[in-house]
């Protein structure tokens, strides 16, 4: 079946995402939100008005078959590691929706280019029936 240039195109694309898809590293889903607190002492610089607490704390929280899960995510290298896989698993989404977008899109133009063909006519269709 020959393709069109449109299907060629969308084809190069997908073989594009798939690469693109292959590259994806260390991932994980979730949001990273630095927590102030404060200790209760009433003589701490926690306690005077106006002042965020200590902190920051990191923790990830993400959905786990309905329920919140929340992650504490020690200060330092740690963090910015976090960010980053927060960051490849968005990308990874994004890649993804591409991917099916496109794949749609070729589905789609195969159908329309299969509509165009004529049928081939098939040789005798006018069989009879087997003898008994």
């Amino acid at each position: 079946m020959p393709t069109s240039p449109e299907l060629n195109t969308l084809l190069l694309k997908r073989d594009q995402l798939k690469s693109q898809l292959a590259q994806v590293g260390e991932m994980r889903p979730g949001s990273l939100v630095a927590r102030f607190r404060k200790c209760g002492k009433p003589s701490c610089h926690c306690a005077k008005k106006g002042d965020q607490g200590h902190g920051p704390s990191y923790s990830l929280t993400r959905p786990v078959a309905g329920k919140t899960v929340t992650r504490v995510i020690p200060s330092g290298s740690a963090v910015a590691q976090t960010r980053s896989q927060l960051e490849e698993y968005q990308r990874f989404r994004q890649l993804i929706q591409q991917f099916v977008e496109v794949s749609e899109q070729i589905c789609d133009c195969q159908l329309r280019q299969a509509k165009s063909e004529p049928e081939p006519v098939k040789k005798n269709s006018a069989r009879r029936p087997p003898r008994r």
